[in-house]
């Protein structure tokens, strides 16, 4: 039993990075059975576009269906454009608290097309047919071989008897290969330059931190709780009310100011430190005072993880 939770704390402990990992397996996955099963360059003037298309359309999705299940993007754009309602993003500071969220939104949006890209630049089935294609490849590697050669390099994904052809995929895939292990280095460099910078801005110590996280992933699991016995109650009182034609009894629930209120966006603020909305929301109501933002509010990235609390996400990556 001790070491079962042991390994279960391991992998509560490490979510993020075995999301993240979880994500890039599938997705190099997902690129080996395309590349094997289903793509099969024409070795005609269709080379450009099909390899193309086959190495950049899928990040393009990956990238897209990224963003659309990230609870980040999420939190910004409900509401922002009712009826009736100034864009929340338009309100001074928060403008830049909004890019904030979304480029934290997009970087981990970018995993599974970044991975896609890199195990498809490093197979080089892709870029060979798609370069293949290229009047710009193709002068560079028959310059004054005559047209000959042209035929030549357009048939060179498909294989061949000739040695010269041989030669020429093995240069293409040397090059796709080179441009994988060169996008993976500046990926990774700039993951850790990016995760020093927040690191060294952080308001608040490594221990801190990890108190933080603790919290939040505790009040999510008892605000689920909390709203599923609340939902269950009230839909008990609205249908007793309905089958057995009584008045409906009295019954306190959140307002939708009140949703709007902890569905905001996170500010930190040292003079009044809160862990949450929730938390801020239930701290000023009690005093009196607003969740608006307030003078000494900053933003700081190693935070991020405030925001993306609350969503399915943040079961996953």
């Amino acid at each position: 039993m001790d070491k079962f939770q042991t390994v279960l704390n391991f992998f509560v402990g490490h979510q993020k990075a075995l999301g993240y990992g979880a994500v890039s397996l599938l997705t190099a996955g997902s690129e080996r059975i395309f590349s094997v099963v289903v793509f099969e360059c024409p070795c005609n003037s269709w080379n450009l576009l099909y390899g193309s298309v086959f190495l950049w359309v899928p990040a393009l999705v990956l990238f897209l269906l990224g963003l659309l299940l990230n609870s980040r993007s999420g939190r910004i754009l409900t509401g922002c454009c009712a009826p009736g309602r100034s864009p929340l993003c338009c309100r001074g500071s928060r403008v830049w608290r909004c890019l904030q969220v979304l480029w934290l939104a997009v970087a981990r949006a970018a995993v599974a097309p970044v991975t896609w890209i890199s195990v498809a630049l490093l197979g080089g089935h892709f870029y060979a047919c798609a370069a293949s294609g290229s009047t710009v490849v193709q002068k560079y590697m028959c310059e004054g071989k005559g047209e000959e050669c042209l035929k030549l390099v357009l048939q060179a994904p498909c294989g061949g008897t000739s040695q010269e052809m041989g030669v020429m995929l093995k240069n293409l895939k040397a090059q796709s290969q080179v441009m994988g292990w060169i996008l993976i280095s500046c990926v990774m460099i700039l993951t850790l330059l990016c995760t020093c910078i927040s690191r060294c801005r952080s308001p608040v110590s490594v221990l801190h931190l990890r108190f933080w996280k603790m919290y939040l992933d505790k009040e999510q699991q008892l605000f689920e709780a909390k709203a599923k016995e609340h939902a269950a109650k009230l839909a008990e009182r609205n249908l007793k009310s309905f089958f057995d034609s009584t008045e409906l009894e009295p019954f306190q629930t959140p307002s939708t100011k009140a949703w709007q209120g902890i569905s905001s966006l996170f500010a930190f603020n040292p003079e009044g430190h809160y862990y949450s909305m929730i938390h801020k929301y239930v701290s000023k109501k009690q005093m009196g005072g607003s969740i608006k933002s307030e003078e000494g509010d900053t933003f700081p990235v190693c935070l991020g993880f405030v925001d993306s609390s609350g969503g399915d996400e943040t079961r996953v990556l």
